[in-house]
Formats: C-alpha cells, sequence, structure tokens
C-alpha cells in the first residue's frame, strides 16, 4: 500500500494519462505516447563561489529538495570579464530518473506551485521546440523541505523537463494531463 501511495503520478500516468492519450492523440500503440524521461534541476553559485560554506549549504538544500545528491559542476575555462578562473566552482545540478523524478514532479505540481506568493500559473511558452520544457523557480523555500530560518539567502534554480514527445504539442498535453498549471 505505501508502494502504491509513494507514486501515485506514475500510477496515474500509467492508469489514466496513457489511456487517455491514446484515445485524444489516436496513437495506435501505447509505447508512442510521451513520458517523463527525466529532470534536471540546476542551481547557479556566481554570488557564492569563494566562501565554500556558502556553497555547502546551496547544495544541501538542493539534495534535500530533489532527494538525491547533487553534483558540483565547476568552470571549464577562464573568462577575465566575469572572474572566474577554470576549476572554479559555478554551479550544483542534480538529474532525477524514474520514481523520484516522479515524486519530484508531483511535489512541485501539487505542493510547491500552489505556495508562490500570487500565483496564476506558469508560461506555456518555455518549450525547447523538441518537446522539453524549462521553468524557473525565484525561490527555493517554496518547498517544504526547506526550513525558512535556517537558510542564509533566498536562491532560485530552474527545473528542466525532457520528455520523449517529438513536438511542443504532444509534450504541453502530457504536461497538461499530469497536472502542469500553465496559464496560456
Amino acid at each position: 500500500m505505501a508502494e502504491l501511495k509513494r507514486n501515485r503520478l506514475k500510477t496515474r500516468y500509467a492508469e489514466e494519462i496513457v489511456p487517455a492519450l491514446i484515445k485524444e492523440r489516436g496513437y495506435t500503440n501505447p509505447m508512442q505516447v510521451p513520458k517523463l524521461d527525466k529532470i534536471i534541476l540546476n542551481m547557479r553559485l556566481g554570488d557564492i563561489k569563494d566562501n565554500s560554506k556558502s556553497v555547502q549549504m546551496a547544495m544541501n538544500e538542493l539534495e534535500a529538495i530533489a532527494g538525491q545528491k547533487a553534483v558540483l559542476c565547476k568552470a571549464k575555462k577562464s573568462v577575465a570579464n566575469f572572474k572566474l578562473r577554470e576549476g572554479q566552482s559555478i554551479g550544483i545540478k542534480v538529474t532525477l530518473r524514474g520514481d523520484k523524478m516522479y515524486e519530484f514532479f508531483d511535489k512541485l505540481v501539487s505542493i510547491a506551485f500552489p505556495r508562490v506568493r500570487d500565483f496564476r500559473g506558469i508560461s506555456g511558452k518555455s518549450f525547447d521546440g523538441r518537446g522539453n520544457y524549462s521553468v524557473g523557480i525565484k525561490e527555493h523555500i517554496i518547498f517544504p523541505e526547506v526550513s525558512y530560518e535556517q537558510v542564509e539567502k533566498v536562491r532560485g534554480f530552474d527545473v528542466c523537463v525532457v520528455t520523449t514527445a517529438k513536438t511542443d504539442d504532444e509534450a504541453k498535453a502530457l504536461l497538461v494531463k499530469l497536472g502542469m498549471p500553465f496559464r496560456n
């Protein structure tokens, strides 16, 4: 019973969304129905690149949100205009797949977005032309895993939802069925 509750979005996808998309879109095979491939969370650390304690705190917060270990991204080459040296820490990323991906997506749609102040939906225009969707989160404190009292600075991060859809229209239909609150 606990397993069913834990992956409620995954079971809903298999039992309700796939048959609905087959009926709406006229797919001949259930394997043609687009599905979530992976979700990538990316946090930029441009302002705290020198303070290793702040980098570790940001990494811990992103790991708590994702439920998975984060990877530190380093600069590949030096850029003098940005005061950036090769090998310097510039970001953190997490790639979610499988059950953790569905759990994060469910948490994002049903808990985090409703906690945003004056939320009226997210833009439906942030598709990349190949069925992938990106959205920026301005405040990471909208997630219940992050305690506001222990946060030293409110940070934002990017969420990139990669689907197996061939077109943006197919991907948007899938994300709407999964509960993504588009305003347009």
